[in-house]
């Protein structure tokens, strides 16, 4: 309540008194009797007597959203902080004579043909895709992203098993000069922690693993990566097979390693910091 008097002070919504915006806002915390899970303008001003507009204005002073719907992942793991602050050290001050790599797989990705011709973009048209594809089969895709440069190698691969991992980080080793510790940020997967990963980092010790906490993949920059490929590439691309699929997601990253950038992360309220959930 404190902060919605905080919003109403000051401000004159509408012509309603404070116990009209008051009793408002409390039946708007409450839901409607009718058994639907939000309210409206119109049921809200049915409700209370006023008009919609009243209670849209009401709601637009006070910031509040009933039609919106936010989620959220609560992490749960015990050691939150600790792994944190290990993975963001990695970002802001790695070890010297040392590669850091964000690692991760996007599974799954529909290879997606439209039965229909796409109608390009036009003055007052967008782009339009029929309703109708076809689904050729799906492949995953592997990538590294080299947190000093920004830079992202990536592989497609048909299957997403612990030997597919293994293979790619082999790739990723390779391609990291002799004399470099190589430090890997990574979820919590399953077929990140198999015996044969085991096996894979007893062979190559300069390997070191780095795992998010659970529930916190949003730690790994590789996931911004990922954001990047979805919008450009996937979402909205037609792929007349799995093949043309692997072939346009390495093109694509091979164009964006011309202009590839380091991610930089800043805190936008620096009063708000990672802490352990309660």
């Amino acid at each position: 309540m404190r902060d919605w008097r905080v919003a109403i002070k000051g401000s004159r919504p509408s012509r309603a008194t404070p116990a009209v915006l008051v009793r408002v806002l409390k039946k708007t915390q409450q839901k409607p009797v009718d058994g639907s899970t939000h309210w409206s303008c119109r049921k809200m001003a049915k409700a209370t007597g006023l008009s919609p507009t009243t209670v849209h204005r009401i709601w637009a002073k006070t910031r509040l959203k009933p039609h919106r719907l936010d989620s959220y992942m609560a992490s749960n793991d015990p050691a939150f902080e600790e792994k944190a602050a290990d993975i963001i050290a990695l970002y802001m001050d790695p070890p010297q004579h040392a590669a850091v790599f964000c690692v991760d797989e996007k599974t799954a990705i529909q290879a997606l043909d439209r039965l229909d011709p796409v109608l390009p973009l036009s003055p007052g048209r967008a782009e339009r895709h029929g309703f109708e594809y076809y689904r050729h089969g799906t492949l995953s895709l592997y990538a590294a992203l080299d947190v000093r440069t920004g830079e992202v190698h990536g592989k497609t691969a048909r299957r997403h098993t612990s030997a597919d991992f293994v293979a790619f980080l082999g790739e990723v080793v390779e391609k990291t000069p002799a004399d470099k510790e190589i430090h890997i940020v990574l979820d919590n997967l399953s077929a990140h922690k198999t015996q044969t990963v085991r096996d894979f980092l007893e062979q190559n010790p300069r390997v070191r693993f780095h795992f998010t906490p659970t529930y916190s993949s949003w730690l790994n920059q590789v996931e911004l990566w990922f954001a990047k490929i979805q919008r450009y590439v996937i979402a909205r691309g037609v792929f007349t097979s799995v093949a043309d699929l692997s072939r346009k997601l390495l093109k694509y990253i091979r164009a964006y390693a011309k202009s590839a950038k380091p991610f930089r992360w800043t805190y936008a309220d620096p009063s708000r910091r990672i802490k352990v959930t309660e």
